[in-house]
């Protein structure tokens, strides 16, 4: 039987995948990716290798989970490398965990090989550092829910030495804004957009939650981050935002968007 390897396939740019990542992909049998891996890096799979894309085409599936966890059982069966590549990090909203379960109960040999997560990408890109010492503690990385999960997540936990990572922000950025002002962060609080970090069409926005309702949709993939190290001079906003009703609301200088 033979051996799936999750690689991480990173944000895009090529050189920016790990060795062992270049390795597997040059001597995979099989690879069976997902839509937001990137043409350059679709490019480092073996001549001989059988590819298939397992994504999402305009929102639709063109497999389901189950359906792509049994063809990894199944090739494991007859071939000896299969890679499963995902965009950014495997294990990072790439439903990893549904693909090791279904490889552990059929006894299939499986590893992990990490990738440089959206967020990373998109922070290097925008010249940002997630966990500036002088305004951020922590990070939280998240997606943004809509309709019936919309109350899942608790915009309230968000503090103000917190730098919040939205992954898949859609195309409404006024209802994340409306969102992330219910759960009461400052609308002079800076966030930057990045569509398609370390890629060709990559863009940058800079902005804010209260610009961020008018602010027009990049290309997907596109990434959001809402905190004071999302600001162009972080020297600026050292003291701590409004949070809430139990701190002092400062403005910081106005930014170029």
């Amino acid at each position: 039987m033979g051996k799936v390897s999750l690689v991480g396939a990173g944000p895009g740019d090529p050189e920016l995948l790990t060795l062992k990542a270049v390795r597997l992909l040059a001597s995979a049998d099989i690879v069976l990716h997902d839509s937001l891996v990137s043409r350059e890096v679709l490019a480092l799979i073996s001549p001989t290798a059988k590819i298939i894309d397992v994504g999402k085409r305009a929102g639709k599936k063109l497999l389901t989970q189950d359906e792509i966890n049994s063809l990894l059982i199944s090739y494991a069966e007859t071939r000896e490398k299969i890679v499963r590549l995902k965009g950014g990090d495997p294990s990072v909203f790439g439903r990893a965990g549904e693909e090791i379960e279904a490889l552990r109960k059929a006894g299939v040999r499986y590893e992990i090989v990490p990738g440089i997560t959206a967020a990373l990408g998109a922070a290097a890109a925008a010249g940002i550092s997630l966990t500036d010492r002088r305004v951020a503690s922590q990070i939280l990385l998240s997606t943004f829910s809509r309709g019936s999960d919309a109350s899942a997540m608790d915009w309230g936990c968000v503090g103000s030495t917190s730098t919040l990572v939205l992954y898949m922000p859609g195309a409404d950025y006024a209802e994340v804004a409306e969102r992330l002002r219910d759960g009461g962060l400052s609308a002079d609080l800076p966030c930057v957009i990045v569509s398609g970090a370390s890629g060709p069409q990559q863009e940058i926005r800079w902005s804010n939650i209260a610009r961020l309702a008018s602010e027009e949709k990049l290309p997907a993939p596109a990434l959001l981050i809402v905190g004071r190290v999302a600001s162009r001079d972080v020297a600026e906003i050292g003291k701590p935002f409004w949070h809430g009703e139990k701190a002092n609301r400062i403005s910081p200088r106005e930014r170029v968007v």
